[in-house]
C-alpha cells in the first residue's frame, strides 16, 4: 500500500483526462483505492500471457469481486454501497479473458511508478523553510487560493529567493487545482444523490402499482379469480424502500452542511418527505375483508395489516378504529383525505390494537365479533332497492415510524358491502356485489359500475362464480353458455353468437324472466346452491348436462334409442334438476319427456343416484353409457331394518305409468321417518310393506294400483304428496270418502310437456 499512499498527493493535481487514462472504466480508481493493500501484495509480474495462466488469473478476478462485495455489505453509506455493487458486477467482463485483467493491472501499476518518479521536489524540514508553509492553525481550516496569495505576499516581503518563490507558486497552483476538484466532487455527489432519489421514486411507483394489483386481485377473488394473498413480498419491499429513504435523508443532511440553504438540497428533501409519507400511508392493507353482504345484528370479523409494522416506534400501542361509510363519503376521501364526521351506522366492537407476531413477522389488527347494530340509508332514486345500496368500512389510525420526525395519519377502506336486515335479501344483495366485483374498473370512483356489459364478459363471470361456489374444475361448456344467453336475453329461437350483445343490470337481477316470478340471477343462484350441496360430484364427473334449451335438447336426443336420458337444470323452477328421456308414442313416434324436477328438499330425502336407479325405464345416459355403470358409485345400500319389532319400509322414486297427449312426468317420494306413517301415500305404503311380516298381509291380499291412462292432467298443479293425505284426515277423526283406487289416483303422478 506504500505506492498508493505516495501516489494520492499526486493524483489530486491530475486532470480528469489523465486520471481516465491511468484508471480505465474496466479498472476504475475505486478498485485501486479500496483494494490498495491487496493489489500491491499480489505478484502480477509473475503471470505471463499464456493459456496455462488462465486459472491463476481467474482466481485473482474472483478475489477482487468477492472483496468488493464484502466491503459493500459492510458499508453504511447507501451511495457507496450501490457504487461498489455496480463495480463488482462490471468486473465480470473479464471472466471470458482473465489474463486481460492481469495486463490492465500491470499497466496501471507501471504508470503509477512512472508518475512517482516525476514527483516535484519537496521542502527540507529546515528552519529557514518552515515559513513557506501555513501554520498548523491555518491548515486546520480549508486552504483557499486567496489565503495562499496573502501568505505568498508576506513571504516575498521577507526576501525569499526566486527558487523558493517558484516552488510556492507551484504549491499555489496545486491548491487551486484541489479547490476545483473539491467543487467537482461536490457536484458529482449531489448528482449521485439526485439519481438515487430518482431511482427510489421509480421503485416506489412500482410498489404502489403492485399494491393496487394485489387489492384488485383480492376484489376479483370474490367471483373466483385466482388470488395469492401472501403479503410477505410486499412487506419486504416496503421495509427496504423505507430503509433507503431514511439513509438518503441522512446523506442529504450531510451534504447540506457543506452548502446550507442550497435549492437542490431543499428540493431533494421535499421529494424524499413526500415519498416517505406516501409509503407510510400505502402500507395499511385490509388483509381479510369483511363479508360483502352483512346482516344487521350478525357477528363478523376482519383483519387489517400494516406492512411497516416492524418499524413502528415502540411505546404506546397503535389503536385502529373502524366506521361504516356511504358511497358518497368514500368518494370524498380521495379529495379531502379526512375522516367523515357524519355517522351513518352504529358499529359494535369497532376498535382493535395493532399487534406484532414474531413468528409470522406480521403486524395486524383483528376486529372480532363486529356487528352493525343499525344503519342509516340514503334516499333511493327511482326503483333502486336497499340491496343495491353500497357501503364500506373505513379503518384509520395515527402512527409513528422510527426515523421519521412526525406521526402520520393513515386510512384504508374495505371492499364494498351491502347491509341487509333479513335473510331473504341475501340473494339480491349478492347480485349487487357480484356485478361490482366483476365489472368495476381498477381505478374507479367509489363505487361506480357500468349499467351494461358485454355478454362474453358476463359469461366468464358466471362460469368463474359457478366453479368457485361448487368447488369444481369443470366449466360451463358452449351448450350451457348458449342457453344462458338465450334465457337472459329472452331469445330462445336464436342460435347465433351472443358475444357482442350487451346485458344490463336490469336483465341480470332487476326484471323477472318472462313468464316467471324470479330474475335471471335468482334462478342461476338457485342452480349453484343445489349443485354445491347435492350435485357437486355428479357435475364434476360430467354426469349432468346442465343448462340446455328445448330446441337443443330435442336435437341431441331425437335419434337416440328409448331409455336414453340426460340430467338438466330446471328452466321453470329455482334450484331444480330434471331427467329428460326418450320414449315411444302410441303412433310409433318418438318423444322426449321430462320428469318432475327434483329440488333440494327432494334430494335430502333420497339422493339423485338412488332416484335414477329407481326409474327402470331410463337405461342409458346420453350419449350411450349404461346408467348402472356410470352411476353405480352413487347408489346407496338399503338401510338395515331396525330390531325394534316394526315392519321395515323403504323409500323409492316412482314415475307415473301411461302416457298422455301432454308428455311430462313427476316423482312422488316419502319421508325417511318411519314413525310418521299417517303422512305416507297409501299406494307407496302398501307396495313397500313386507307382506310376510307378522301375518299382516298375505300374497293373495296384494292391493291393485291401476293408473288411469285416458286422463289429461296437463294444467293440473302438482301437489306434494307429503303435505296432504287421506290417512292424515283419518287421524284427525274425519272419515275418508275415497277407497284404495281413489288413493292410488290421488298419488299417481302425471306427465307434462317440458317448459
Amino acid at each position: 500500500m506504500a505506492q498508493w499512499k505516495q501516489l494520492q498527493l499526486q493524483l489530486q493535481c491530475l486532470s480528469h483526462q489523465h486520471l481516465n487514462e491511468l484508471y480505465p472504466p474496466t479498472f476504475p480508481m475505486d478498485v485501486r483505492c479500496y483494494l490498495a493493500s491487496w493489489i500491491e501484495e499480489q505478484c502480477w509480474d509473475e503471470i505471463i500471457d499464456s493459456p496455462d495462466q488462465d486459472a491463476r488469473a481467474l482466481g485473482l478476478l474472483e478475489q477482487i469481486i468477492s472483496l468488493l462485495q464484502r466491503i459493500s455489505q459492510d458499508s453504511s453509506n447507501v451511495v457507496e454501497k450501490m457504487r461498489l455493487q455496480q463495480i463488482s458486477r462490471n468486473m465480470n467482463v473479464y471472466r471470458s479473458q482473465p489474463l486481460q485483467l492481469v495486463k490492465t493491472v500491470q499497466n496501471t501499476l507501471n504508470k503509477e511508478r512512472i508518475l512517482l518518479n516525476h514527483v516535484l521536489p519537496t521542502f527540507s524540514p529546515s528552519t529557514s523553510q518552515a515559513s513557506y508553509f501555513p501554520s498548523p492553525r491555518a491548515w486546520a481550516g480549508p486552504a483557499s487560493f486567496e489565503s495562499l496569495q496573502v501568505s505568498l505576499a508576506s513571504n516575498m516581503s521577507n526576501g525569499l529567493d526566486a527558487n523558493s518563490s517558484e516552488q510556492i507558486k507551484k504549491l499555489q497552483s496545486r491548491i487551486q487545482q484541489l479547490e476545483f476538484n473539491g467543487q467537482e466532487i461536490s457536484k458529482k455527489r449531489l448528482q449521485l444523490l439526485r439519481e438515487a432519489v430518482d431511482c427510489l421514486e421509480h421503485c416506489q411507483a412500482r410498489l404502489l402499482q403492485r399494491i393496487k394489483s394485489w387489492r384488485r386481485e383480492q376484489h376479483l377473488a370474490s367471483i373466483g379469480a385466482p388470488f395469492d394473498d401472501n403479503l410477505g413480498p410486499l412487506q419486504t419491499w416496503c421495509e427496504q424502500l423505507l430503509g433507503v429513504n431514511v439513509k438518503l435523508r441522512q446523506e442529504i443532511i450531510l451534504v447540506g452542511r457543506d452548502c446550507p440553504g442550497g435549492e437542490p438540497i431543499t428540493e431533494l428533501q421535499e421529494r424524499l418527505g413526500l415519498l416517505l409519507q406516501t409509503l407510510i400511508q400505502s402500507s395499511l392493507m385490509v388483509d381479510k375483508q369483511p363479508p360483502q353482504v352483512i346482516k344487521t345484528q350478525s357477528k363478523f370479523s376482519t383483519t387489517v395489516r400494516y406492512l411497516l409494522g416492524e418499524k413502528v416506534t415502540p411505546g404506546k400501542p397503535v389503536l385502529l378504529k373502524a366506521q361504516i361509510i356511504t358511497e358518497m363519503q368514500a368518494r370524498s376521501l380521495g379529495q379531502l383525505g379526512s375522516i367523515p364526521t357524519e355517522n351513518v351506522g352504529e358499529l359494535i366492537n369497532n376498535s382493535a390494537i395493532l399487534e406484532h407476531n414474531t413468528s409470522t413477522k406480521s403486524t395486524c389488527a383483528t376486529f372480532r365479533n363486529m356487528s352493525i347494530k343499525k344503519i342509516k340509508r340514503a334516499d333511493r332514486r327511482g326503483s333502486e332497492s336497499v340491496t343495491e345500496e353500497k357501503f364500506a368500512l373505513l379503518f384509520s389510525s395515527e402512527i409513528s415510524i422510527t426515523g421519521c420526525d412526525m406521526p402520520c395519519c393513515m386510512q384504508v377502506i374495505s371492499l364494498p358491502i351491502v347491509v341487509i336486515v333479513h335473510g331473504s335479501q341475501d340473494n339480491n344483495a349478492l347480485a349487487t356485489i357480484i356485478w361490482d366485483c366483476a365489472f368495476s374498473e381498477p381505478d374507479r370512483v367509489p363505487f361506480v359500475v357500468p349499467e351494461r356489459v358485454p355478454w362474453k364478459q358476463m359469461c366468464l363471470t358466471l362460469d368463474s362464480k359457478f366453479r368457485l361456489e361448487v368447488q369444481t374444475q369443470r366449466s360451463l361448456d358452449p351448450y350451457n353458455q348458449h342457453f344462458l344467453a338465450q334465457k337472459i336475453f329472452d331469445k330462445p329461437d336464436i342460435s347465433g353468437d351472443f358475444s357482442n350483445m350487451l346485458v344490463s343490470w336490469a336483465q341480470f337481477n332487476k326484471e323477472v324472466l318472462p313468464g316467471r316470478s324470479f330474475t335471471f340471477w335468482q334462478w342461476f343462484d338457485g342452480v349453484m346452491e343445489l349443485t354445491k350441496k347435492h350435485l357437486k360430484s355428479y357435475w364434476s364427473d360430467k354426469l349432468i348436462f346442465g343448462f340446455i334449451g328445448k330446441q337443443q335438447l330435442h336435437l341431441i336426443l331425437q335419434d337416440r334409442p328409448d331409455g336414453t336420458f340426460l340430467l338438466r337444470f330446471s328452466d321453470s323452477e329455482i334450484g331444480g334438476i330434471t331427467i329428460a328421456y326418450v320414449s315411444s308414442c302410441e303412433n310409433r313416434g318418438r318423444r322426449i319427456q321430462n320428469i318432475q324436477p327434483f329440488t333440494k328438499r327432494d334430494l335430502e330425502i333420497r339422493c339423485l343416484g338412488d332416484r335414477i336407479r329407481d326409474i327402470e325405464f331410463i337405461t342409458h345416459v346420453y350419449p350411450d353409457s349404461p346408467k348402472n355403470d356410470v352411476f353405480k358409485k352413487y347408489y346407496t345400500d338399503d338401510p338395515q331394518p331396525y330390531n325394534s319389532g316394526y315392519i321395515p319400509i323403504s323409500i323409492q322414486t316412482k314415475v307415473a305409468a301411461g302416457e298422455t297427449s301432454s308428455p311430462t312426468s313427476s316423482a312422488a317420494e316419502m319421508p325417511q321417518d318411519p314413525t310418521n306413517r299417517l303422512s305416507y301415500p297409501a299406494n307407496a305404503l302398501y307396495s313397500t310393506m313386507n307382506q310376510q311380516g307378522n301375518g299382516v298381509f298375505s300374497p293373495s291380499q296384494q292391493f291393485q294400483t291401476p293408473y288411469p291412462t285416458d286422463i289429461d292432467v296437463s294444467g293440473v298443479p302438482y301437489h306434494n304428496p307429503l303435505s296432504i293425505s287421506p290417512l292424515h284426515d283419518m287421524a284427525q277423526g274425519n272419515t275418508p270418502t275415497t277407497d284404495d283406487m281413489e288413493l292410488d289416483e290421488i298419488f299417481a303422478t302425471g306427465i307434462y310437456e317440458m317448459p
